[in-house]
């Protein structure tokens, strides 16, 4: 990792009006440097999702600012910033190269550099044989690749996800898991993951920040000390074990103090 690319200063989200009015997220801060793998965990409604939006340029924030490699967000940026949801959101229409193809046709780009580009990405997430298939003849891990292939065929430098195998089978997502490490070893994009699962946070993870509700706001940030590359023996290991129970702790301290 070199310097820092994301820097997120004192950003707060408020929805809704007086007396009514509900905090999603209060005074919170984040940097990242390039080439990280960041998780964010939290109870549900801490405001994960409402910070991803922001950090994509998908919401503006009540206060605060985000900026990328020194360029304040003022709006999406699918030049610099890739993301994937927990739905796939693929055109049900468009083949698998198509869907991947479909942010580059929006731009312009050459139909020959397209498909060029969309053949390589469906390489990297190992699907250049299912090119011409239909979203509906694929599988939901296979759906979700295409939307990470999507996500970074604008060869964006940061690649947002929020919570994209939660809706996946257990086998399917460790596999999941595997692919997207792969991914960010040969890609090297600077990836900030949401999740509610403490065991995928550490064991993807460079480091793990932890989040509150009422008002969502950051309480502790774990450094994960697992080496790299990971391996599916580690999910085992004690100390993923110790790493996941320190995570519990910071998140459970603060719903028993509510």
């Amino acid at each position: 990792m070199s310097a820092q690319l994301i820097t997120v200063r004192n950003v707060s989200q408020i929805f809704g009006a007086a007396p009514e009015e509900f905090c999603a997220l209060h005074d919170v801060s984040l940097t990242m440097e390039e080439g990280a793998f960041v998780c964010v965990v939290g109870p549900s409604g801490c405001g994960k999702s409402t910070l991803l939006q922001i950090m994509a340029g998908l919401v503006t924030a009540t206060a605060g600012e985000v900026r990328i490699d020194g360029e304040k967000v003022a709006g999406p940026r699918p030049d610099k910033v890739g993301v994937v949801f927990q739905e796939s959101l693929l055109l049900p229409w468009k083949t698998a190269v198509e869907n991947i193809e479909f942010p580059l046709a929006l731009c312009g780009v050459p139909a020959g550099e397209r498909r060029s580009r969309a053949n390589a990405l469906l390489e990297l997430v190992r699907l250049i044989d299912f090119a011409n298939r239909l979203p509906d003849e694929l599988s939901g891990g296979m759906k979700q690749r295409v939307a990470i292939a999507r996500a970074l065929v604008r060869h964006p430098r940061v690649l947002l996800m929020d919570e994209p195998f939660a809706a996946l089978d257990e086998q399917t997502r460790t596999r999941m898991w595997q692919e997207l490490l792969d991914i960010h070893a040969r890609t090297r994009a600077t990836i900030l993951f949401i999740t509610h699962s403490l065991i995928e946070a550490v064991y993807l993870g460079d480091e793990v920040q932890v989040m509150a509700a009422r008002p969502g706001r950051f309480i502790e940030r774990i450094a994960i000390d697992l080496p790299r590359p990971r391996t599916i023996a580690m999910l085992g290991s004690e100390r993923l074990g110790a790493l996941r129970n320190r995570i519990w702790d910071a998140i459970a301290e603060p719903e028993a103090s509510v």
